[in-house]
């Protein structure tokens, strides 16, 4: 009954319906790894298991690589991109540039404007100087004139023997002519070096030799007095009509005195005059000390910037250099791959030839000893002890290392994105305070100046001085200079903070790109966590097929026990046969449920050996045994992963 039952067809139906439910029995998980392997070949019967995570581990890898790959298109994009953005940030400088300074020439065409008004304001006060000054002129001439017809009244009437007064006289006049005509040389020189400032020092040196010539021509008129004394009393018999003479005379030369008089007060005026325009002179001086002032912390500050431009241009050479290590690190990664594939070949063809030979050393060993079955046992429970706790140690290390790597990294770009924050806030703060304290400085002091200049206007107006007008607009002139310069640091200014708050937006840009990464590195490691879940749970479900397959498998070697004892030694191998037959199909049928289509690779190396088995020996009853996995497999890639969290860290740490 057992033998038909062995070898009825609808068994194999029955097994390819069959589908695992439930999970392994405690026993089984609790066997060790000695109960799980044979003794003979030391091949684990749960190496399709093996191989299975190794195809896994492969395709892990293949995945790692494809993203890797996909990582360096990404470079080269973002790399066209990055040079597309610099052209568009050089266009954007270059239409700064041009309006910057269409800005400084429409200032500059105001302050010429200005100038303009303003020279035109300083001519019509120049005429009108002039214009007074040839008044008086004028009054000078005409009291001279009636100075001299006098003179020539008492000449006539007075005696022949004061004929000598008249010459002197004349000599005088003609000197006085001299000096008319020394005065209009003067007006026409002025009028020419009107905008020089030269000018108030040659009228002042006129001046002096005038008052010399009018002191000499004084002490002609002493002598005159003298001479006229004597002739008096030479000439005591004139008539008293000299005398009347000598009394007009006497009048005049008092107005004369009064007339200096009022030279000096003029004079004294001009030097309070002079005092007072050295004065402001002296505080417009401070004031052009602190603009310097200003302008040396403006520059202070953009040296500052400079080295801040300089520290993060080598930020970003290190990071490049990092870069450059991670793609050598990729490129061994590949190499190393590329290794461990024509590694597994050859493992694969010696594996073959070895499990031939321990077929061979198996069949004989089969026939003198009972005791495998404890062995394998013993062997399976083993390796299933042992694999458990490798994959348990393994996914709780992954995990622990994913998490305490994720959230070093969370928190450190957290803090870095609110730094970045904090300091586009205050950047964005500090520009139009800047901005608005610059220009209401300006404000202030050309308000101030525009004050000074209407008060010295209203001076120079009042005592008719034109060297005062024109230091004033040279003043003027500097201070617009000054405000120009002031203006164009300030613009310069704004201009390198902008700069700055544009780099920090793009780094920031950088940031939130590293974050997306991350989290897609999150989501990739949640999906490897998926699948080794699933991946336990078929093995779970191929080990209770295994458990049940034993179990029938010791039910019929008990039978065949029983009916040893009847049956000759040929019936007995026969049943061997048979039963490894049957043991042999429920392992192919394992290994045609858990194949998947997208491991079509091993699936077609796991039949080449069966084929070759085949012709190889003649003997079918044996299962075929795969290799184990080689432990050398496993080490490129955890180096590789831990190199690139060393350069993760140190990224993050020089952030």
């Amino acid at each position: 009954m057992c033998m038909a039952m062995l070898n009825s067809p609808t068994e194999p139906k029955i097994m390819d319906q069959r589908l695992p439910i439930y999970p392994l029995p405690e026993e089984i998980q609790k066997m060790s790894r000695d109960e799980t392997v044979c003794a003979y070949c030391g091949v684990s019967y749960l190496i399709l298991h093996e191989f299975k995570l190794m195809e896994e581990k492969v395709k892990a890898m293949e995945g790692e690589m494809q993203f890797y790959q996909g990582s360096v298109e990404r470079e080269k994009k973002l790399q066209a991109e990055f040079q597309s953005l610099s052209k568009e940030f050089e266009k954007s400088k270059t239409e700064n540039e041009l309006k910057t300074q269409r800005e400084k020439i429409t200032q500059q065409l105001l302050s010429l404007k200005k100038g303009l008004l303003s020279l035109h304001f300083t001519k019509t006060e120049l005429a009108v100087v002039r214009k007074e000054i040839s008044s008086a002129l004028e009054d000078w001439t005409t009291l001279k004139g009636e100075l001299f017809l006098k003179t020539e009244a008492i000449n006539d009437t007075a005696l022949r023997d004061i004929t000598k007064l008249s010459e002197t006289l004349a000599v005088s006049q003609m000197k006085n002519g001299d000096l008319e005509k020394q005065v209009k040389d003067l007006l026409v020189v002025s009028d020419s070096y009107a905008l020089q400032t030269q000018q108030f020092q040659t009228s002042l040196q006129m001046e002096n030799e005038l008052q010399n010539r009018c002191q000499e021509l004084q002490k002609q008129t002493v002598d005159l007095q003298n001479e006229i004394e004597n002739a008096a009393l030479k000439d005591q018999k004139t008539t008293a009509e000299t005398e009347c003479y000598k009394k007009n005379y006497i009048m005049k030369s008092k107005e004369a005195d009064n007339y200096r008089l009022e030279l000096g007060k003029l004079k004294s005026e001009k030097e309070n005059a002079e005092s007072r325009l050295t004065k402001e002179l002296q505080e417009k001086n401070s004031l052009l000390l602190e603009c310097q002032l200003k302008c040396s912390r403006l520059e202070e500050e953009v040296a500052e910037k400079g080295r801040a431009e300089k520290n993060t241009k080598r930020s970003t050479n290190r990071l490049e250099n990092e870069l450059d290590v991670l793609k050598s690190i990729l490129r061994q990664t590949e190499n190393e791959v590329v290794t461990l594939k024509q590694e597994r070949e050859l493992m694969l063809i010696s594996h073959q030839n070895t499990v031939e030979q321990l077929q061979e050393s198996f069949r004989q060993k089969m026939l003198n000893d009972d005791s495998w079955r404890e062995k394998m046992e013993n062997e399976l429970t083993k390796e299933r002890i042992q694999y458990t706790t490798d994959l348990k140690e393994r996914i709780s290390k992954l995990k622990d290392e994913a998490k305490m790597e994720l959230d070093i990294e969370r928190q450190k770009h957290d803090e870095l994105i609110k730094k970045y924050q904090v300091e586009l806030k205050e950047l964005q703060l500090k520009i139009p305070i800047l901005v608005t304290n610059a220009s209401n400085d300006l404000r202030t002091e050309v308000e101030i100046l525009e004050k000074k200049l209407q008060e010295t206007q209203s001076k120079l107006k009042e005592k008719n001085n034109e060297k005062e007008i024109q230091n004033l607009k040279m003043l003027i002139s500097e201070l617009e200079v000054q405000q120009k310069k002031e203006q164009d640091n300030s613009n310069s200014a704004i201009e390198k903070m902008r700069k700055e708050t544009q780099r920090k937006s793009e780094e920031l840009k950088e940031l939130r790109e590293e974050l997306k990464l991350l989290r897609q590195h999150l989501d990739e490691a949640q999906e490897e966590k998926s699948f080794l879940q699933e991946t336990v749970r078929r093995e779970c479900e191929e080990r209770y097929e295994l458990t049940d397959a034993l179990s029938q498998a010791r039910a019929q070697l008990l039978e065949l026990k029983r009916l040893g004892g009847n049956l000759p030694y040929s019936q007995s191998s026969s049943s061997r046969v048979n039963i490894n037959s049957s043991c042999s199909s429920v392992s192919n049928k394992g290994q045609k449920f858990y194949t998947n289509p997208s491991s079509s690779k091993m699936s077609r190396s796991v039949s080449t050996p069966a084929t070759f088995q085949t012709r190889s020996t003649g003997s079918k009853g044996l299962p075929f045994l795969p290799f184990p996995p080689h432990p050398k497999e496993k080490e490129p890639f955890g180096v590789g992963n831990r190199q690139i969290t060393a350069i993760l860290r140190r990224k993050s740490n020089q952030l």
